[in-house]
Parts: C-alpha cells; sequence; structure tokens
C-alpha cells in the first residue's frame, strides 16, 4: 500500500517500507548514480598532503612592575582560545608568508601567473590551509597545514611554529625591557637629586663654617625628629606618587583598542573587569559558532552580536574608569606629597626662628642627602634584581615535534566520501521515491480503480517481459487471461454474437498484446473469434500474429476488397485475423461508420465473438467512430503509467458514445506490486509449474526410517474458474 493511498497523517511505517520495496529499483540505480559521481569525483580532486606540529603553550606568569612584587596570574580558561586567533592573526601569517615566499608559491593554485598580493595569500592560507585544534582541558595545540606539495605543508606548519615561538617569547619579555628602561631612567634622575644635594650640603658647610660637624650626627631636640619623620614620610609619598604617575602614564600611552589584550595580565588586577572579559569572550565565541551555520540576518546570530556589542561596550566603560581611576589615584598622591612639602616648609620656617635657627639648613640639607642616597641605593637594588630576572629564561611555549612531509594525501579520503555517498544517496534515492509515489496520481489498486471509475475491475495482467515467451507453457501465465475471459463471458450477453472493443487513453500501455494473447485464448476454448487490427495508424497485430498486414480492414470499407479475401484464417485454432490494411491515409470516419456495422453485423454471421484492436480513444478520432459501432467497450489501464484524470477523460469519452463500458483490465502489474493485487498474483502462482515442481521437491526429500522414499499423496483443488 503506497503513502497515496493513506491520509497523510495515517501513513504508517508498513506503507513505508511498501515504497521503498516498490522503487527499489530506482532507489538502487540512484545510489549507485551517487556512489560512482562521488568515486568519480574523488578520483579528480586535487590530493592534499597533511603536516602537523604540536606546541605546548602556557600562560605567562605576568609583567615587570616597578614597585610592586611578581605574582602569578589568574587561570584564564580562555587563553587558548586567544591563542588560536594570535596564530591565525596577520602578526603571525604575513612573516611566514614573506619567509617561504608563498605569494609565489600559492600563486598557481590560484590560477594567476604572476605572485600573489599578500592579502590574498593570508586569506587563502587561512581558509583553505591553516587548521588548528585543541583537545578540552588540554595546553596543547596541534597546527595542522593542508597543500598539494607535501613538502610545503610541512614548511608552513614548522615555520607558524617557530613564528609564533618568537612572538611569544618577545611578547613575554617586552614588558620586562619596558619596566627595566624605566628603572634606568629614574636611577640616572635620581643620581643626579643626590649629586645635587651633596653640592648642596657642601656649600652650607662653607657658608656655616661648619666644616667640621658630622654629617651622621642626630640631634635629641623634638622639633628635630618631628622634621626627621615629616621627610621620611615625604619620600614614601613621592616613591608612591612616582609609582601611581608611571602606572597611568603606561596605561594612558595604549590605544583603546588594544586595551583589551591588557586585561588578562597583571597591569589591570581589577576582578570586575576580568569578569567582564570573561562573559566578552564567551559571547564572542557564540558569534564565532553561529556565524558559519547562520545567516547574517538569522535573529540567534543578530542576538549574540548584540550581546557581544553591549558587552564590550560596558568592559570598554570598565576601561575608561580605570584610567581615570589612576588618574585620580595619582593626582590624590601628589596633592598628598604637595601638602606634605608645605607642612615641611611651615615646619622649617618655624625652626628656623628657633634658638637653633643656623644649624637647621644645614642638618635638613644633610637629611634630605640621606633620604635621596637611601632612595638612590633602593633603585640600583630593585635595578639589578630585575636585570637577574630578566636574564632567567621565560619560556611559555614548546614545540612539541618537527611536522614532516606527508607520505599520503589526508584528502579527499576515499573512506570518508563514500560513506557519505552511501548515506546521502541512500537517503536522497528514499527521498525521491517517497516524492514520486506522493506526487503519482496514477491508479494505484484495484479498489481505487473501481471507486473512481465505478466499473468492475474484469481482470489483472501480471508484468511480464515477454508476453509470448509461456504460449503453451506455464498455466500461471495463462491464468489471468482465462479469468478475464471467464468475466468477459459472464458479463456480455450469452446467446448472441457480441462484437467488442479494447482501448487504452493513451499509447504504450500493452493492449494490442494483452487483446491478441486473449483472443488466442478465446479461440482454443472453442469460440469462434475473428481478431480485427482497427488501428490503423500503428497497427501491431500483424507482426503478433506473423501474418501480412495487407489487404484488410481498410481495403473493405473502401470497398476495394470482399470480407472473404481479407479474412485470415487459422491464426490459432478457432481464431482468425483481418489486419489493418495498407490503403495509404485511410482513417476512421463518420462515412465509414455505415460499412463498419455492416461488417460487423456480416461477421455475426460467421464467429461468436468480433474483438477489435482500437487506437488510443484521447487525441484519435478512429476510436470513437469504432467504440459508436461496436455492442461493448472494455479500457485497458497499464499500471502506473498515466495519470487518473487522464483515464476519466477517456471514461467521459465513451459515455458520450453511449456504448456500454462493461469494465476494466489492469495491465502489467508487477508481482510485487503489493495491495489487493497480491490476491491476483498469488492466487495466479498457485498453478504455476514451479509451485508445482517445488511442492514435489519438497515431498520427495520426506523418507521413511530406512531411508526409502514414502508415499504421498497429492490432493490438488479443481480449478475454479
Amino acid at each position: 500500500m503506497a503513502f497515496a493511498d493513506a491520509s497523510r497523517e495515517n501513513a504508517t511505517l508498513a506503507d513505508f517500507l511498501n515504497i521503498i520495496r516498490l522503487r527499489k529499483a530506482l532507489i538502487l540505480l540512484i545510489l549507485a548514480l551517487v556512489v560512482v559521481t562521488a568515486l568519480a569525483v574523488t578520483a579528480f580532486l586535487p590530493r592534499w598532503y597533511l603536516s602537523t606540529t604540536k606546541v605546548k603553550v602556557e600562560k605567562p606568569e605576568g609583567e615587570v612592575k616597578l614597585f610592586q612584587a611578581q605574582s602569578s596570574g589568574i587561570f584564564d580558561p580562555y587563553f587558548l582560545q586567544d591563542q588560536f586567533r594570535i596564530m591565525q592573526s596577520e602578526k603571525i601569517l604575513y612573516p611566514v608568508i614573506e619567509r617561504l615566499g608563498l605569494n609565489a608559491k600559492l600563486a598557481p593554485a590560484l590560477g594567476a601567473t604572476a605572485a600573489l598580493p599578500s592579502a590574498i595569500t593570508y586569506r587563502y592560507l587561512l581558509d583553505k590551509m591553516l587548521r588548528l585544534e585543541s583537545q578540552r582541558g588540554s595546553s596543547l595545540i596541534e597546527i595542522n597545514v593542508f597543500a598539494q606539495d607535501p613538502q610545503l605543508a610541512a614548511q608552513i606548519a614548522n615555520e607558524i611554529a617557530r613564528t609564533y615561538e618568537f612572538d611569544r617569547i618577545s611578547l613575554a619579555t617586552s614588558d620586562q625591557r619596558e619596566g627595566l628602561a624605566q628603572l634606568r631612567q629614574e636611577l640616572v634622575k635620581q643620581e643626579q637629586v643626590v649629586t645635587g644635594q651633596r653640592d648642596a650640603v657642601e656649600k652650607l658647610r662653607k657658608d656655616l663654617n661648619i666644616s667640621g660637624v658630622d654629617l651622621s650626627q642626630r640631634y635629641s631636640d623634638m622639633e628635630i625628629e618631628t622634621l626627621r619623620q615629616m621627610q621620611n614620610t615625604l619620600i614614601a609619598l613621592g616613591v608612591d606618587a612616582i609609582g601611581r604617575k608611571t602606572r597611568w602614564e603606561r596605561f594612558k600611552s595604549i590605544p583603546p583598542g588594544d586595551r583589551l589584550s591588557l586585561v588578562n595580565s597583571e597591569l589591570i588586577p581589577d576582578q570586575n573587569i576580568q569578569n567582564l572579559l570573561q562573559a566578552y569572550l564567551v559571547a564572542d565565541q557564540k558569534v564565532t559558532q553561529l556565524k558559519p551555520r547562520l545567516g547574517e540576518a538569522h535573529p540567534d546570530l543578530v542576538s549574540a552580536v548584540d550581546a557581544r556589542a553591549k558587552i564590550k561596550e560596558q568592559l570598554e566603560a570598565q576601561l575608561r574608569g580605570y584610567e581615570m581611576s589612576l588618574e585620580i589615584a595619582y593626582k590624590e598622591a601628589d596633592a598628598r606629597v604637595d601638602e606634605l612639602k608645605s607642612k615641611l616648609g611651615q615646619a622649617k620656617v618655624d625652626q628656623i626662628l628657633s634658638a637653633r635657627d643656623r644649624m637647621r639648613p644645614f642638618e635638613e640639607a644633610v637629611q634630605k642627602l640621606e633620604d635621596e642616597t637611601r632612595l638612590l641605593t633602593t633603585l640600583k637594588l630593585t635595578l639589578r634584581q630585575r636585570e637577574i630576572d630578566f636574564q632567567v629564561p621565560k619560556k611559555t611555549i614548546e614545540i612539541l615535534n618537527t611536522a614532516e612531509a606527508a607520505r599520503r594525501p589526508s584528502r579527499p579520503s576515499w573512506p570518508l566520501n563514500l560513506t557519505f555517498a552511501f548515506l546521502f544517496g541512500g537517503i536522497f534515492a528514499v527521498g525521491v521515491a517517497v516524492l514520486l509515489e506522493y506526487f503519482d496520481t496514477s491508479f494505484r489498486t484495484v479498489a481505487d480503480v473501481e471507486t473512481r471509475l465505478r466499473l468492475p475491475v474484469l481482470g489483472v495482467i501480471p508484468f511480464a517481459r515477454d508476453p509470448f515467451s509461456a504460449k503453451g507453457g506455464d498455466p500461471a501465465e495463462l491464468e489471468p487471461f482465462r479469468v478475464l475471459h471467464t468475466n468477459l463471458k459472464l458479463t456480455l450477453k450469452s446467446g448472441q454474437p457480441q462484437a467488442l472493443v479494447i482501448f487504452s487513453a493513451g499509447p504504450g500501455e500493452g493492449k494490442s498484446t494483452t487483446l491478441h494473447r486473449l483472443a488466442r485464448l478465446m479461440g482454443e476454448g472453442g469460440e469462434r473469434v475473428v481478431l480485427i487490427d482497427s488501428d490503423l495508424r500503428r497497427p501491431t497485430q500483424h507482426r503478433l500474429a506473423g501474418r501480412s498486414r495487407e489487404p484488410g480492414l481498410s481495403e473493405v470499407l473502401l470497398g476495394q476488397k470482399s470480407l472473404d479475401e481479407v479474412v485470415q484464417k487459422g491464426i490459432t485454432p478457432g481464431l482468425d485475423f483481418i489486419p489493418s490494411g495498407g490503403a495509404g491515409g485511410f482513417s476512421l470516419s463518420l462515412i465509414h461508420a455505415k460499412p463498419l456495422r455492416e461488417l460487423i453485423a456480416a461477421l455475426k454471421q460467421r464467429y461468436d465473438t468480433i474483438v477489435f484492436d482500437s487506437p488510443p480513444i484521447i487525441g484519435v478520432s478512429d476510436a470513437s467512430v469504432l467504440a459508436r459501432s461496436v455492442d461493448a467497450a472494455v479500457m485497458l489501464i497499464q499500471y502506473r503509467r498515466n495519470p487518473q484524470s487522464m483515464v476519466l477523460r477517456a471514461q467521459q469519452i465513451v459515455a458520450s458514445l453511449e456504448t456500454p463500458l462493461i469494465g476494466v483490465v489492469l495491465n502489467q502489474v508487477p508481482a510485487n506490486a503489493g495491495g489487493d493485487y497480491g490476491y491476483y498474483t498469488n492466487n495466479y502462482a498457485y498453478y504455476g509449474d514451479r509451485a508445482e515442481k517445488k511442492a514435489d521437491r519438497a515431498a520427495a526429500k520426506q523418507s521413511a526410517p530406512d531411508g526409502k522414499p514414502r508415499d504421498r499423496l497429492v490432493l490438488r483443488e479443481p480449478d475454479k474458474e
């Protein structure tokens, strides 16, 4: 039972399986075409070779800070994703393109005769050749390079790894270099300050004539101790202000577009900004995943892009706020230094007014010299420590292997392409079969024919490649025609000769062959039958009978020959034959209706049954003239050939001629048609020689305990014709 027989809602798995069974030849053909096409395409596709380099990437510990101790960075789950983007960026691939000369080497692959621009080479390398992979939870990155030259693939993979390694090392040491340079500048400035302060002390010593005073002498006076504490506090605040100013100026010098890459380092330890960056990376990853699968206007992609933009806007706002906080902190520290200087100056004024006014300038100069000297020593120690740290290797990347030229191509993959071809071909073939079944408007079942046409089905003729191969042979081949003969005899008026025409809606439905075999069977059954080939345009019966085409029907109707001259006797026992004739350009028309009826009346005097082989009734006027002259008509429908509308139109034409349409013959029904056709085909097989021989072989295998064959009784049902 097919899909169209049941409603769309009530279609079952059995219907689907039945479609596959009925259309298995088409399915196998489509599957074979898809597989052969896949094999041909795979055979002619260019060969791509794969070379792989593995690198281990670790997150750097941090950058050099002027006045802060180093500490390990926070774990970032999106660190490897950032490295993927860096490896595919222009700053890594452009040097690779230049060193290997890929602009010239890849030009033939793109059909260019001259060297390509670096931008086109970069895009081709990124889209067609480079694939980066990493397992979840692992710091290993696989650099996979595909190329039609295996040596070139290995060279590109190794060069990308080396260039990335150099970039990582440069990045790891760039901050330290910058910090060391800043420290050296501050050290030079501090040495100048110390030298100037020492000159000031010596000048005061000379002016005050106190050359014998020890510079390390301390006074117990409370005011001097207070000034010393204020001076120490001023130095500490000055150092803090320098650090804050340095951090603000460095952050301010970084372009806003490059600040996102600094969030993961220790330059910005703000936790809110870190959280916003992780949210931005998640949103960016989602956009990256959706963009290849969805269109630009897809709601999910638009929503993901808007969410990423909002997070990025918040992150940039936080970074601007962080810059402002650095500036405010620096200005606050500078303001505290100015305020403390003001207080210290006032305290010095008060001290000068005291009894020891003469010594206080000298003591203050000496104290300032000591403070500046102490700061100089601190800077020297810090610079030395950072220089030692800089000499320690900071290799955050390790190349684990060297890519080698592949011996066999990795693409195209024969197993993968064949598997895909079988899967796609199977799905496509089944889909085509289902669509053909769904849009097939032909008659599918006996019940469908009888319901739509309101005519009985007189016979179901099974499919046969050579209808005359079993002539006089297997009874199962003749049984459908016996059933058709019996039903015709029961339908037609008994006891009087009958003129019968069998027609079809269109050409090529097997009408002539079926009619010829039916006429032979009727003659062999004892009737006097005459078969008339009235298809004057494309006659067939003379070839099936192995007789001459002329003279025939056309000569009789034109009065050129008598009836006895055109009748060919003894086709088979009881069967005579009148061919179509050889009159050129002759066709039945209304002027031949009377001679045709007179011919039929004359034939009824000689034969029990007169059978006409008619041309198709749609598009040919001969069939209408013929159908109006006979006693009854039978419509032949080939299984799943013409749409129902065409068959219904043929029925309407016959009905308008007022000729009784007594039934329908279904022709060329496959043995596996299923549905109610199976009732006919299975019962026909009951009478076949093959079924009988199969039963005989099965019974012969039964033997007595002594090994001798057993006697058996075969019961046969009588013929139920």
